[in-house]
């Protein structure tokens, strides 16, 4: 017996077990070993060629004769976050950030639901040969949390080694009720910029703050100073958000440090406003060192995203597949979002459309469901599952021929 998507019970029984097993077993970004593994198993179960492509990410080509290209992305590393959701199949995976620190890890955004429903999608296209003609080129992406991983699939030349689409499709899954997308013609996430900052003054006792340069009223003055950009630098209609997300000072009440640090997170819509929201950070940072007397801090970037850009025509193109999948209501076009992905590099590197949308993963029963990047974060992913294979399959073959 087939259900709406062309899988049989014992396949979506398959895919559901797929989805568990990911969810149990999270790995932190470009250390997703097991889940590369895993991915590369199911790959060769429903024979479809594969290679290793940026450490941990993997490629999966689906040839069927002569016909358009069309390539297909689903992320697959999880997070340093402890799973609160109480589920008998929550993680419980550990995993060591970049300095060693022993962290739990969740998948707080989902995306073993992306890698699961992208292996249905293969699943089902498979083995439907007979109905489509041209190849599929799935991306299963490592390290989307920190932007590492679409540039490593390009630096080991993913476009060398896999046939060139005529568009990238990707896909996200989001805590609004199951069976619904959302799509954004154009810029559709945002640009981010994220920075670390050295603050350096002079370290004096608690009781002497005349013989001190304090670091700590210098960063205080900075985070304020900061939040001026977006309300007195920027346009009203222009779209940006400037985050301190940390900062760290001294070890003891009594004493004045020498240094703090303080990490920013920066997100804009177009290359202008970042470039200027950029400029605007440099300037008030190194002004208010001047002012109180301290040494020239230090800025970092530690990373960056690019935007998101989805185009117009391809994208009212998909829109049609999406709706006559799911209905004219349940596909909607919304307002851009100022999260960030990485996925709009991997269309850009070689000049082809790229077009991502988001599909919900919440029970429609749920008033308020968790957010993105929460413990508690839980797709109902029977419905979620249905409604990513469905959009993916959707998508796909908009672009295959008969």
């Amino acid at each position: 017996m087939l259900n709406t998507f062309g899988l049989t019970d014992t396949e979506t029984q398959t895919l559901h077990e797929d989805y568990l097993h990911l969810h149990r077993t999270p790995e932190l970004s470009m250390q997703e070993h097991n889940t590369a593994a895993f991915i590369e198993s199911r790959l060769e179960d429903l024979g479809i060629e594969h290679f290793r492509c940026g450490g941990t990410g993997v490629v999966g080509i689906l040839r069927n004769g002569e016909g358009p290209v069309v390539a297909f992305r689903a992320d697959s590393d999880g997070l340093p976050i402890a799973e609160d959701t109480k589920v008998d199949y929550a993680s419980t995976a550990r995993g060591l950030l970049a300095d060693g620190t022993d962290v739990p890890v969740m998948h707080g955004c989902g995306h073993d639901t992306h890698v699961a429903s992208a292996l249905g999608a293969a699943r089902v296209l498979a083995r439907s040969t007979g109905q489509w003609a041209g190849t599929v080129v799935f991306i299963f992406q490592p390290g989307e949390e920190t932007s590492a991983g679409a540039a490593a699939m390009l630096a080991d030349g993913l476009w060398e080694r896999a046939p060139r689409p005529s568009a990238v499709l990707g896909q996200h899954v989001f805590p609004f009720p199951t069976g619904i997308i959302h799509i954004t013609p154009e810029s559709a996430m945002a640009m981010a910029n994220s920075l670390e900052v050295t603050l350096y003054g002079k370290q004096a006792h608690g009781s002497q703050p005349q013989d001190s340069i304090d670091p700590i009223v210098l960063g205080a003055n900075i985070i304020t100073r900061l939040q001026t950009i977006t309300s007195r630098e920027l346009h009203p209609l222009d779209s940006a958000v400037v985050t301190c997300g940390s900062f760290h000072a001294g070890l003891k009440e009594n004493i004045i440090p020498d240094t703090a640090v303080l990490t920013l997170n920066i997100r804009t819509l177009t290359e202008p406003v970042r470039e200027k929201v950029l400029d605007a950070v440099t300037r008030i940072i190194n002004a208010e060192a001047q002012a109180s007397g301290a040494p020239q801090p230090k800025i970092e970037q530690l990373y960056t995203f690019p935007r998101l850009y989805n185009d117009p025509e391809q994208t009212g193109n998909v829109v049609g597949a999406l709706r006559g999948e799911f209905g004219q209501e349940q596909v909607r076009l919304v307002p851009p979002l100022m999260g960030s992905e990485d996925f709009g590099s991997l269309g850009d590197a070689i000049g082809v459309p790229n077009v991502f949308w988001m599909f919900g993963g919440a029970d429609p029963q749920d008033p308020a469901p968790a957010g993105n990047h929460s413990p508690f974060f839980l797709p109902e992913y029977r419905g979620a599952l249905d409604s990513g294979v469905r959009a993916a399959l959707a998508g796909i073959r908009h672009y295959l021929g008969n």
